[in-house]
């Protein structure tokens, strides 16, 4: 607590003065966290003083966890390590244009910009930021006090941390290890990524460690209805188990076994290959009128830096489609709308693209992406799905049939066999590894196969 009001003071985050009449100064709180590593140990005892109220809207710079993989794909590509640092003692609150007057801490009564150094914030991800000198980039990712770098130029990484810990209290943890509870592990070849430890944790936490593991997430012969006439659940639980899972989505799509104890089947997890180009592409596919309840289609996508699975998606559609084409059509869509993200977002890496390949497996759809006559085939669909069209027409996408079998999409649109499943998620590169001999530490990685993969749908 000290420590916090000490850099409180050092980073002149506010004055002591006497508060004007008729004014009510906000009032402040402690909170506490011991923050753990990947083992579950403390390593450290944190105090942050919080407001108890907002003056007006407050923001801290979280990424996106999709970014965060599209750092990892790139890092690997390029043949650098990320490092890892973590702030002590966060000042969120910036420089504000408002006049605020806050109450002293309890028991203790008597941030600069980035751009300082010559760091440029990314056009679309604000919480990217990128320092040239010399011909070499150094790249900075953030996630409110939490900091991971990187670059192949040894001296340009230290000289940010250096510069870093002259501003702040940092701790500066060395090699990417841990960071919001995902766990990576960095060897010649590339990044695995897998959260074990968050896995064992929900298990615990929902005490299902013992529940029988299946080979499929869904049998192909289910059917989810609504059950009206069952016992209803804790809505707070099973609010508490979904969004555990999606998280677990972070870096597995693939979270069948959650709900089993086999250790291999929890460091599942995407590999990102040093030896993978920078390509963008994009698979697309749909599951036409699959809800049985409101008959709405599924959209499920899925984007690849190279070889590298950086994002994905398995959603329903917003409105019922009349026909399979256009449950496709409205997929293509969406799917592209990432891409254009990424794309954007590459564009600060220093990557540029021409066409982009769109793969989707139904001609029909592909058609009527092409032809720039609205009939009645597609004149009821949403125009903001037709903006599809206007990108082909402008050249920035190629749209290309892709046959069944090899659509990598069609994982997250519907339950399937077991045979198609382990292929398709096999090919997606979601992958089980182990250490041996502490090689990892050595900068060696041996893979292993496990016997089953499975991704959700």
């Amino acid at each position: 607590m000290h420590k916090e009001l000490e850099n409180f003071e050092r980073n002149h985050v506010w004055d002591l003065v006497e508060p004007p009449p008729n004014c009510r100064p906000i009032g402040t709180k402690w909170v506490f966290k011991n923050k753990q590593g990947e083992d579950g140990m403390v390593v450290r005892n944190k105090a942050r003083l919080k407001e108890e109220i907002d003056y007006e809207e407050t923001f801290a710079p979280v990424a996106h966890l999709k970014a965060i993989r599209i750092l990892l794909a790139f890092a690997t590509s390029k043949g650098f390590k990320l490092q890892q640092m973590d702030v002590k003692y966060a000042f969120l609150n910036g420089f504000i244009e408002e006049e605020v007057y806050v109450r002293q801490p309890p028991g203790f009564e008597s941030a600069r910009f980035p751009d300082r150094s010559g760091f440029v914030m990314g056009s679309v991800d604000k919480t990217l930021f990128l320092l040239s000198r010399g011909g070499d980039t150094l790249i900075v990712q953030i996630y409110v006090d939490d900091i991971i770098f990187g670059r192949s130029s040894h001296a340009l990484v230290s000289s940010f941390a250096e510069q870093m810990s002259r501003e702040f209290e940092m701790s500066l943890m060395g090699e990417l290890q841990f960071f919001l509870g995902l766990q990576s592990k960095q060897g010649l070849e590339g990044i695995f990524v897998h959260q074990a430890k968050y896995t064992r944790d929900i298990l615990k936490k929902f005490e299902m460690g013992d529940s029988k593991p299946m080979t499929t997430p869904m049998s192909t012969n289910t059917a989810l209805d609504a059950d009206e006439d069952g016992k209803a659940m804790d809505q707070k639980e099973f609010q508490g188990m979904i969004g555990s899972l999606l998280y677990l989505m972070a870096t597995r799509p693939d979270i069948q076994f959650s709900s089993s104890s086999g250790e291999a089947h929890f460091q599942l997890g995407p590999w990102y290959s040093s030896g993978s180009s920078l390509s963008l592409r994009g698979f697309s596919d749909a599951d036409h009128a699959g809800c049985r309840i409101d008959r709405k289609s599924t959209s499920g996508t899925c984007q690849l830096l190279g070889t590298s699975l950086v994002s994905w998606s398995s959603r329903k559609q917003a409105s019922v489609a009349l026909s399979t084409t256009e449950a496709e059509y409205v997929a293509a869509a969406s799917l592209y709308s990432q891409l254009l993200w990424m794309k954007a977002t590459l564009s600060d890496f220093g990557l540029r693209f021409g066409r982009i390949p769109v793969q989707v497996d139904s001609t029909s759809a592909i058609s009527v992406a092409k032809n720039p006559v609205l009939h009645s085939r597609t004149k009821h669909i949403d125009v903001r799905f037709h903006f599809l069209r206007d990108h082909y027409e402008k050249g920035d996408i190629d749209l290309i049939h892709v046959v069944s079998a090899n659509q990598l999409a069609d994982i997250f649109t519907k339950p399937l066999e077991f045979d198609a499943f382990t292929r398709l998620s096999g090919e997606l590169g979601v992958i089980g590894w182990r250490c041996v001999d502490n090689a990892l530490i050595k900068g060696e990685i041996e893979s292993q196969w496990t016997g089953f993969i499975a991704l959700l749908v």
